[in-house]
């Protein structure tokens, strides 16, 4: 297939029964993982759609399956009852029509009277116009909605906005609808970037779903970046909340250190004027401190769970995945459910992932080093009685290190940047140090008051971790093959380990 090409189910599915050698080569990857979503071939990002309709949880993806660069996006397709065993389906969504031509971007889906109601961008990319002008002229953002009553067999492509429709302020990137519902109101949320490059979302109103009104426009007091992507609003513990993914956002001591950013702002709901607005004097949280941590989503299960997935990668990096050699790239986080206290967001894996534990063991911190562990795809859970310092070995030249910023050496890159950004009530450091097996990536730091706990999910070529019961969170891939899990440093405590299982994935058949 050719970059910027239609292409319909047909045509996958004509290219996926000429491409049995493809999949085999990607399935003999050793840096397949175990236990996350991946695709079969090609590219993963954005996860979409995600909803659970009928006691059936669906994830959706951005997914280009010809190739490992992301030419060509679909919807890919998993289902789960209980994200241990999951059915791998062919792609619902295809860039096969004038409105989605050059893509069918990101968006999600809403429950309304039985039916799933599916938002999303078509993207239209005029590179082949005179007047090109990548901000302010160079695509079609068009909303776009779709009905499905199983989540498997999608209706007619409904265009209800279209760039035309979005204010004169606006510039031509506009994407990523996300719906809320407020009483009997609809609140469509859409990702954007006004023409002096200011990063913002924009908000329409609806009583339908189908018939949609300019409501307003929400953004900071003082610019903070210059788009805006993937919004997601929604009511958390009693405190409404905004997680959006703001690009261009520039470095603040060790905040901000990625290219683009994902965070988590507090909002606040004016019932007589309807109107949205951020809660004064409250902190832009970042979600994920880790590298590889993007475009998450979120939504609310049949158990009243508020369940986030995240894209475990992120856009124009300068670090690398070597499985693009192999024809594939990317795969989603685990499912994390979300909380609010103590006025922050706190991520916790899905009790549900227990289920992969096997082989349990237990050491005192004193004598883990001298039991030689060895495992790579483990989950490790750490509880601290006392920690003043520690160096934690991960895997084989991969650290997790926690001390006073104080007892860095004066010419430590970290404590440099630590006291640009200094909080006088976070006194330590920890560090994520991937050595020379992050592909290019390098060190992620987050200050802290004290270190509780760590839980820590490593599976062959990733590394989620957990800093006390989801107050911070790493998310990055990694690479070598060589387990060792070791500690020293002036610490007490205890740790649990088990080997993970691997997720059971049925695989499509078309």
């Amino acid at each position: 297939m050719k970059k910027y090409q239609k292409f319909s189910k047909s045509d996958y599915i004509t290219w996926y029964n000429q491409n049995l050698s493809y999949r085999t080569k990607v399935a003999k990857d050793p840096n397949r993982l175990h236990y996350h979503l991946m695709p079969e071939t090609g590219w993963l990002n954005d996860p979409n759609g995600l909803c659970q309709f009928h006691g059936t949880y669906h994830i959706y993806y951005q997914y280009t399956p010809f190739e490992p660069t992301g030419e060509l996006k679909s919807w890919g397709h998993y289902t789960t009852k209980d994200f241990i065993y999951y059915e791998n389906h062919p792609p619902v969504l295809f860039p096969d029509s004038d409105i989605d031509a050059h893509g069918v971007y990101s968006g999600s889906a809403f429950i309304k009277d039985d039916t799933l109601h599916f938002f999303y961008t078509g993207n239209i990319k005029y590179f082949d116009r005179d007047d090109y002008d990548y901000i302010l002229s160079g695509r079609g953002s068009n909303t776009i909605h779709v009905t499905s009553k199983d989540g498997f067999t999608f209706g007619e492509k409904e265009l209800l906005m279209t760039t035309e429709d979005y204010p004169d302020t606006i510039s031509c990137h506009v994407r990523d609808p996300k719906i809320y519902q407020h009483n009997d109101e609809y609140y469509m949320i859409l990702g954007a970037r006004d023409i002096d490059s200011h990063g913002l979302i924009l908000i329409y109103h609806s009583n339908d779903l189908k018939h949609w009104q300019y409501h307003q426009q929400l953004t900071t007091s003082t610019p903070f970046g210059y788009m805006w992507e993937c919004p997601d609003v929604f009511m958390l513990d009693s405190q409404l909340g905004l997680i959006c993914c703001p690009q261009g956002v520039e470095t603040f001591g060790i905040e901000y250190e990625n290219v683009h950013q994902c965070t988590f702002m507090q909002l606040q709901f004016d019932e007589k004027t309807n109107l949205f607005s951020m809660v004064p004097n409250t902190n832009i949280q970042l979600v994920d401190r880790g590298f590889d941590f993007y475009a998450p989503q979120t939504f609310e299960d049949e158990t009243g769970r508020r369940i986030l997935i995240g894209w475990m990668g992120i856009p124009e990096a300068d670090y690398t995945n070597p499985t693009t050699k192999q024809g594939w790239q990317h795969a989603l986080t685990l499912p994390r459910t979300l909380h609010f206290e103590h006025g922050h967001l706190y991520q916790r894996p899905l009790v549900e992932l227990q289920a992969l534990r096997h082989k349990k063991r237990h050491y005192d911190l004193s004598l883990l080093s001298s039991a030689k562990e060895t495992a790579l795809v483990y989950e490790a859970l750490i509880t601290f009685t006392t920690c003043e310092s520690m160096e934690l070995t991960l895997r084989e030249g991969v650290t997790l290190s926690y001390q006073p910023i104080t007892t860095l050496s004066e010419e430590n890159p970290i404590k440099k940047q630590a006291l640009i950004s200094y909080d006088p009530s976070k006194p330590y450091i920890l560090t994520l140090d991937l050595g020379t097996h992050g592909s290019g990536r390098t060190t992620r730091s987050v200050a802290l008051s004290s270190l509780q706990n760590l839980q820590i999910f490593s599976d062959t070529s990733s590394l989620e971790i957990f800093v006390n019961d989801g107050e911070e969170v790493f998310t990055t891939r990694v690479y070598g093959q060589q387990g060792n899990i070791s500690i020293s440093g002036s610490y007490t405590g205890s740790l649990t380990l088990y080997d993970m299982k691997s997720y059971h994935i049925l695989t499509q058949t078309i």
